[in-house]
């Protein structure tokens, strides 16, 4: 799963928390699982807004960091140098070679976690990442995170454009 770092303003004060439960849900519109007790929730739920940072392997000392300590304890909006786009209220993080500011869109609540779908207001990208004016993950350099082993794994090489090699498919 791709680890995320979602930012939300916790009583007027940057907060991140890491995050590898999010996803696409159509286009312009994506979705991140957080606790119901995590200090990040309550900020979301606050304002309406959050924010979907994508940390490159350089950032993983910050990125775990952010995941093991609670915005409750610990003041984690001097982790990162942040940057507030359009909405005002979700801070993003500079350092990360993308990032997307989120509008709540819907809340699902279950037992123990909260689905918040938020509609993408705006993207940044570093520009040392784009390619032909398209943002390019191996630039990026993101990493992942495995529940089978618990650790993070970075990207590997590219190995096919997507939808030719089935083309090829002859049958049984």
């Amino acid at each position: 799963m791709p680890t995320t770092l979602v930012g939300a303003q916790v009583g007027g004060k940057a907060n991140f928390i890491t995050i590898a439960w999010n996803g696409v849900v159509d286009y312009g519109v994506i979705s991140v699982s957080l606790g119901k007790t995590r200090y990040t929730t309550k900020g979301i739920r606050e304002n309406g807004t959050f924010s979907v940072n994508i940390p490159s392997e350089k950032l993983v000392v910050e990125t775990d960091h952010c995941g093991t300590v609670s915005g409750k304890d610990v003041d984690k909006s001097k982790v990162f140098k942040v940057f507030y786009g359009k909405l005002k209220t979700a801070p993003m993080i500079e350092k990360c070679p993308v990032a997307m500011e989120c509008k709540v869109l819907q809340t699902y609540e279950f037992q123990t976690h909260d689905l918040f779908v938020g509609e993408i207001a705006a993207t940044y990208a570093d520009e040392r990442v784009i390619t032909d004016g398209v943002i390019d993950p191996a630039k990026i350099k993101p990493f992942f995170f495995t529940t089978t082993d618990l650790s993070y794994y970075k990207l590997g090489a590219k190995i096919s454009k997507a939808w030719e090699p089935g083309k090829k498919y002859k049958g049984k």
